[in-house]
């Protein structure tokens, strides 16, 4: 079978990029590699061809000479010819080291790239989550409270290392301190966890007691933490460096409060702005009044309640709503659903003058509806 153009083979165009066709290849590789296709003699066929492409296309002389030339250019270049494939990448990481999670997922990864060094197996801790249940108005006006929690930190018998003191540790000598093994496997070596120190590089003799070998033990913490004004359900404190700590003196994680704002009896938010409901009498409402309202700080204050208010009419009072989150002496507004409340017991005198006042007014018996535009 004739032998197919090398840009045709990669699904690139011939004024492709270096980093298109590192990418082009990289796809293919993956699709066909033989570890994943497994007795699949066509997929194997492909990534020959695919890998045979790349080691033309991926050097500037060879593809150069190949679009010169054709498949002509690159004999005995080490292209369009017979090939060691073991020799395209002796170690692939040049072109897949910035996907080596992908490998890993198909080749029983899970590995890091580490030197010798203990530094190289530090990590970092994990981070944590703490929920806070505070009141309405703890939110509204910001407090400080105390949480206690359970995190890892540093061994103080073995301080972090995890070894007995007088011992410590030494490099694997399995891996060489380099926390893997290397297999042949089809045309790549591929790397895999070391299973003496399980990916760690080193190995310890003499585990500490205390911690059995981790460098890390439980232990409960108790803090202040100050809740700003103007918070939200659903909002997140971050506090840093009080997650668990990292293995083997890596640095701590950070800790999450997260804040759950129980409601209000008579008051709801909406962003910055306060609601609640007032009920007033239809006497009040038809002649209009002065009533005084509580305000989220318990202040009293006075509302005019214009003459002719009509049941579910909103009023407005400005700067007495929530607090803005980090922006200090700015609040959002409050606002007054007005209920106008039908007496349900009337004295003998009351229901005089209400017929009195209904013939006044000129009642009806057969009220025309309201428009649904108007409600």
């Amino acid at each position: 079978m004739a032998k197919r153009d090398y840009y045709e083979v990669l699904g690139v165009q011939k004024n492709a990029s270096k980093d298109e066709i590192k990418k082009a290849y990289r796809k293919l590789a993956i699709q066909y590699h033989p570890d994943k296709n497994p007795g699949d003699k066509t997929a194997e066929e492909k990534f020959k061809e695919a890998t045979e492409a790349y080691e033309v296309l991926g050097d500037d002389k060879k593809r150069q000479a190949y679009d010169q030339f054709g498949f002509a250019g690159v004999e005995g270049m080490g292209g369009g010819g017979q090939h060691d494939y073991s020799t395209v990448f002796r170690d692939f990481e040049d072109i897949f080291g910035d996907f080596g999670g992908i490998f890993d997922s198909f080749f029983g990864g899970g590995s890091r790239r580490r030197s010798s060094s203990s530094k190289a197996s530090m990590q970092q801790g994990s981070d944590l989550r703490y929920n806070l249940d505070i009141s309405f108005k703890e939110a509204v006006f910001g407090t400080k409270r105390e949480i206690s929690y359970n995190r890892n930190v540093a061994c103080a018998e073995c301080g972090g290392t995890g070894a007995e003191r007088g011992s410590g540790r030494k490099v694997c000598p399995t891996c060489g301190g380099s926390g893997q093994v290397r297999r042949s496997s089809g045309f790549f070596s591929i790397a895999s966890p070391c299973p003496t120190c399980s990916g760690e590089g080193y190995v310890i003799d003499h585990p500490c007691r205390s911690c059995g070998g981790t460098g890390l033990i439980r232990k409960q913490q108790k803090m202040n933490i100050t809740i700003p004004p103007g918070i939200d359900s659903g909002k997140r404190i971050t506090i840093s460096g009080q997650g668990d700590a990292g293995p083997n003196g890596g640095p701590a994680g950070d800790l999450y409060v997260y804040i759950n704002v129980s409601p209000h009896e008579y008051f709801e938010r909406q962003g910055d702005d306060v609601y609640c409901a007032l009920p007033i009498s239809f006497t009040q409402a038809a002649l209009g009044a002065d009533v005084y309202v509580t305000t989220l700080d318990d202040k009293k204050i006075k509302v005019k309640i214009p003459a002719g208010t009509q049941n579910g009419k909103v009023l407005r009072i400005r700067g007495e709503g929530i607090p803005h989150l980090h922006e200090n002496g700015r609040r959002g507004d409050m606002y007054i659903k007005i209920l106008v409340r039908v007496p349900t017991r009337l004295s003998p005198r009351a229901k005089v003058l209400l017929k009195e006042l209904s013939e006044i007014m000129g009642e009806v018996e057969n009220p025309e509806p309201v428009p649904m535009s108007e409600l």
